[in-house]
């Protein structure tokens, strides 16, 4: 195995894709997103643990109906089981990186828009 190093704030802010999968382990996925102005990610509840920290933009988190601002440095972890949203309020893309334990998406998943996202669930492939 050879892992993975980036720069990992540079290619967040360079990401254009709703979401981008970079890389999947055993037991953890890194992805990107770039959420649009309006948007969100939608409501949803995870049977694994998520952290997204958010490289630029202004958004809302909503974890379990309590609402929390996001801007550039917010971290959030969620922990399996809990329900929560992030919407983007701000005038900007909202671009952030999640890490997911175990991996949630199919490997090399990308998503240019909200509107190309199709349930894609990891299906034991990693990235190597």
């Amino acid at each position: 195995m050879n892992g993975f190093v980036i720069n990992l704030e540079k290619e967040t802010l360079e990401n254009t894709d709703y979401r981008r999968v970079l890389y999947t382990a055993k037991n953890s996925q890194l992805v990107l997103m770039s959420i649009e102005s309006g948007d969100e990610i939608g409501a949803e509840v995870h049977e694994l643990d998520q952290f997204i920290r958010v490289e630029a933009g202004n958004g809302k988190a909503i974890m379990d109906g309590v609402e929390h601002d996001l801007e550039d440095g917010s971290a959030i972890v969620i922990p399996a089981g809990m329900d929560h949203n992030v919407v983007n309020v701000g005038d900007t893309p909202l671009k952030l990186y999640s890490v997911y334990a175990p991996a949630e998406h199919k490997d090399g998943t990308v998503h240019k828009t909200k509107a190309d996202e199709k349930e894609e669930h990891f299906d034991g492939e990693t990235t190597e």
